[in-house]
């Protein structure tokens, strides 16, 4: 077999078909970043073996490749180098974008070249035996081998109230007495009295409304929230007549410390003898309790700062339990939630000062626990069974099923980033990398001239007293340099205006070429319909095209007018 090498400009052109997985943080995380001493430690050998100067190599890890002090991020050469990026939800590609919005410095906010695939889980794993059981009685085993079907998931509806019912409680039963044995452990392993641990079977209560809280201990999914007013928390708690009990489960990072308090004080308080047959930790968090608490619990807790959490999968388990969530609008939450699907905590609202942010959103929380979730669950018909309560189950299975699993999740990596990846893998590597070759060279000299692109004018046509419906014509004469017209995509740009003069929600159309002038300048030209009214607003944009450049908003260059 023939073994082709290629340069590294040429290896660049070669898209492998992977994803960059950005962070969601603020600002970029720290550990992501190297210094330029560090980097020419280690590189330096690896960069005379690529053929590139040290320069050249470092500069595909900053957001301005020529500034030499900035230092080396490892999440900036991924996004500059892979073929395709995505966050792991709706809300996670949208903050993505602004976060490394840098890197595409020219190129709007909508259209950085980062994506979304939101999260899934892989349903039989966490489904538990008891519901899957009913699953297969009344939707078919179908809904095993393709839980994105979302015809199957309709079915949810006939399962009879009190079969779905009876299964919810005994799961909630068996996580009890998992919590209780669990207990007893922690108990006798901390060196408590025997008086102490005698009392462990007498945790809980198996008929109480039983809320679930685990996760990681990052402070910024505020797992101490719901204690913020501790009496307030104790009345809900110690209510005779409609008991509530919640079970906190989790690790903190070894040497996250902040987090490790948080964990302190959830223990601490859980010691409190108003409370202490109410509330539970449970250590060492593992798979085996997650699965215990995703299918036990009545109510799924999640409390991150919008918008720090990425998207959260543990949601996603306890709802195809029939668990309702009750979370701030957030990753995979802010897309699924609806008022038939559960409860959201704040209208996905953001703030500066977060003192003020819990002190409103811990508020909101126990206004829903205390006026509609606590209310919803104990109310009973004559049968003893909560039919509202049973009905937003359903509701919520139905919804979150067929769409927040593993199935839909890897189909559309497939369908949208892996499968064209390799499309294009084989399409510039056939025929000995001809194509990635020329594609190379064309990208190099691209770079070396795109500063020399300059819009000389541009002029509308019946710019004035128009109406929805009228035709708007617009020219723009650009001087192209030494690239030819078939090297470039100009596009205008236009749309509404709003108080301060800037396009909304703004509408592209191509501007087809007319001709060059004898000054060897190029026109082209646009024409639109008009399907609003208002201030309108336009400009004209120049971006790179080539027959085997997929998404030209990858290369970072665009000039305006």
């Amino acid at each position: 077999m023939e073994h082709q090498s290629l340069s590294f400009a040429e290896a660049k052109e070669v898209v492998a078909p992977s994803m960059a997985f950005t962070t969601h943080t603020p600002v970029p995380a720290g550990n992501d970043y190297f210094s330029t001493p560090l980097m020419q430690k280690y590189f330096s050998d690896y960069c005379a073996s690529m053929g590139i100067s040290q320069k050249e190599f470092f500069g595909l890890g900053r957001q301005n490749s020529d500034n030499e002090s900035e230092d080396f991020c490892m999440t900036i050469l991924a996004l500059r180098m892979t073929g395709y990026s995505n966050g792991v939800s709706k809300l996670h590609g949208s903050v993505s974008r602004q976060m490394w919005s840098g890197v595409w410095s020219n190129i709007p906010p909508g259209e950085i070249p980062i994506s979304w695939i939101t999260n899934g889980v892989h349903a039989p794993t966490w489904i538990s035996n008891d519901m899957g059981t009913l699953f297969d009685r009344y939707m078919g085993p179908g809904w095993r081998e393709d839980p994105g079907h979302y015809g199957l998931w309709g079915r949810v509806h006939h399962i009879p109230d009190e079969e779905l019912w009876r299964t919810h409680e005994r799961r909630r039963e068996r996580l009890v007495a998992f919590a209780r044995h669990r207990m007893k452990i922690q108990l006798e392993g901390r060196g408590a009295p025997v008086s102490e641990v005698s009392q462990a079977p007498e945790v809980l209560n198996p008929e109480a409304l039983t809320i679930g809280f685990a996760r990681r201990f990052a402070t910024y999914k505020r797992s101490v929230l719901l204690l913020r007013n501790p009496e307030r928390l104790i009345k809900l708690l110690s209510d005779k007549d409609r008991p509530v009990q919640i079970i906190f489960a989790g690790k903190a990072h070894p040497h996250d410390n902040p987090g490790k308090d948080l964990i302190r004080q959830i223990v601490h308080f859980a010691r409190r003898p108003e409370v202490r047959r109410r509330i539970m930790f449970i250590e060492d968090y593992d798979m085996v309790v997650a699965r215990y608490l995703v299918q036990g619990v009545d109510i799924w807790m999640n409390t991150p700062r919008r918008p720090m959490e990425a998207s959260g999968t543990s949601g996603m388990k306890a709802g195809l339990n029939g668990a309702i969530n009750l979370s701030v609008l957030d990753g995979w939450w802010d897309e699924a939630y609806t008022v038939n699907t559960g409860w959201a905590i704040g209208h996905g609202e953001e703030y500066n000062d977060e003192t003020y942010q819990d002190e409103v959103e811990s508020n909101a929380l126990y206004d829903l626990l205390e006026k509609e979730i606590i209310p919803l669950f104990y109310t009973r018909t004559e049968d003893g069974l909560p039919r509202g309560w049973i009905s937003k189950m359903k509701t919520a299975m139905r919804s979150i099923g067929p769409e927040y699993n593993t199935n839909r999740m890897v189909r559309e990596y497939a369908e949208q980033m892996y499968v064209p990846a390799l499309k294009q893998h084989i399409h510039l590597t056939s025929d000995q990398l001809k194509r990635a070759k020329r594609l190379a060279v064309w990208k190099s000299h691209l770079a070396s001239v795109w500063h020399t692109i300059k819009v000389l004018e541009v002029t509308a046509e019946k710019n004035e007293d128009l109406k929805v419906g009228d035709r708007f014509v617009v020219r723009a004469i650009l001087d192209l340099g030494s690239l030819k017209p078939e090297d470039v995509s100009v596009e205008l740009f236009y749309g509404s205006l709003n108080a301060a003069g800037e396009i909304e929600a703004p509408r592209v159309a191509p501007m087809e070429h007319q001709q060059r002038t004898k000054g060897k300048a190029d026109v082209f030209m646009a024409t639109v319909t008009l399907e609003s009214s208002g201030r309108m607003g336009h400009t004209v944009r120049v971006l790179p095209h080539h027959e085997d450049v997929e998404n030209p908003f990858r290369l970072g260059l665009m000039q305006w007018a």
